[in-house]
């Protein structure tokens, strides 16, 4: 018998959890585990042999699951396991893709922010993998807010944005709705800027997509620059992780304090991943306490938010 062990990836985001078998976790285990995922938003669990099965089984002990959205193929789900949603670029035998998102690149996005409740986190397992490319970003988001000086802070925290669900994070347009580039007419739903973590209590800028967003109650020009301001201390490097994918990689993070996205790979490569969501059982919920600490440590030039390229990113 070993005892899981934790180990930090980036101090903004993300800690490897070893000596773990998730197909067949005890409770003690499992404890350490859960534990471990509050305090760094998202976990990284190398070399597993999962079947569905196991996946499901895993996920659920976080929560109840939600079914997949209906991807842009029309396709929801794995045979015989209508929780699995598949992202994949790889093309069936009858010339449809087997999953969602193909091979181009994912922006920052929060899954599935438009919904009053979003879900509390998604889970990701590599099944095949491109020998390069198709890395999954994560930003931890409450380093984020801590990124923000006082003033921006204290102008956004009783503040809230709509988050647009007309396209998925892929640019593709959702089943059923109707195209649209006008932000104060597109659907979605308004949620706080500033929120509070619903079992942490920790607070966390939620932006959860670029596109479309809009700062409900503010002029449309205003409501972009004040948008734009954020997300480039959003996604300062520090508060970055890139992870380069094996297969056998169990990645799974917590959609409330975290965005993620994904660099494109050659479309001629074949990536298949299966992933599961755990369903919100709140609405986010303002956060009324202190600011947070401002990173001191950071450069002039991070302070003001030009995070330019990726040196300082957390890569493994």
């Amino acid at each position: 018998m070993t005892t899981p062990t934790i180990h930090p990836i980036n101090p903004a985001v993300g800690a490897e959890i070893r000596n773990v078998d998730v197909a067949n976790l005890t409770d003690p285990e499992f404890k350490v585990i859960e534990d471990a995922w509050y305090r760094h938003s998202a976990l990284l669990i190398r070399g597993q042999e999962l079947t569905d099965d196991d996946l499901i089984a895993f996920s659920r002990r976080f929560g109840e699951l939600d079914p997949p959205p209906v991807n842009e193929n029309g396709k929801t789900f794995v045979e015989g396991y209508p929780e699995i949603y598949v992202v994949s670029n790889v093309v069936g035998p009858d010339g449809v893709p087997i999953g969602s998102l193909g091979a181009g690149e994912a922006q920052w996005h929060t899954d599935m922010s438009y919904l009053p409740e979003p879900p509390d986190a998604s889970t990701l397992y590599a099944l095949e993998v491109p020998p390069e490319g198709g890395d999954t970003w994560l930003c931890g988001m409450e380093a984020a807010l801590r990124a923000l000086p006082p003033k921006l802070f204290e102008r956004v925290r009783n503040l809230r944005i709509k988050h647009d669900g007309t396209y998925n994070s892929g640019g593709y347009l959702r089943k059923g709705l109707t195209p649209t580039d006008d932000p104060t007419k597109s659907i979605g739903t308004p949620h706080p800027v500033v929120c509070a973590h619903p079992v942490t209590g920790r607070p966390v800028l939620y932006l959860g997509r670029r596109r479309n967003a809009y700062v409900v109650g503010l002029p449309l020009e205003e409501s972009e620059a004040l948008l734009d301001e954020l997300w480039r201390y959003a996604t300062l490097p520090e508060n970055c992780y890139a992870h380069h994918w094996r297969v056998g990689d169990l990645l799974m993070w917590d959609n409330r304090s975290t965005m993620h996205r994904r660099d494109p790979f050659d479309g001629k490569a074949r990536r298949i991943m299966h992933r599961t969501q755990i369903k919100g059982r709140v609405t986010p919920i303002c956060y009324t306490g202190d600011r947070p600490a401002f990173a001191q440590n950071l450069s002039g030039a991070q302070k003001r938010g030009e995070s330019g390229s990726v040196p300082g990113v957390t890569r493994a």
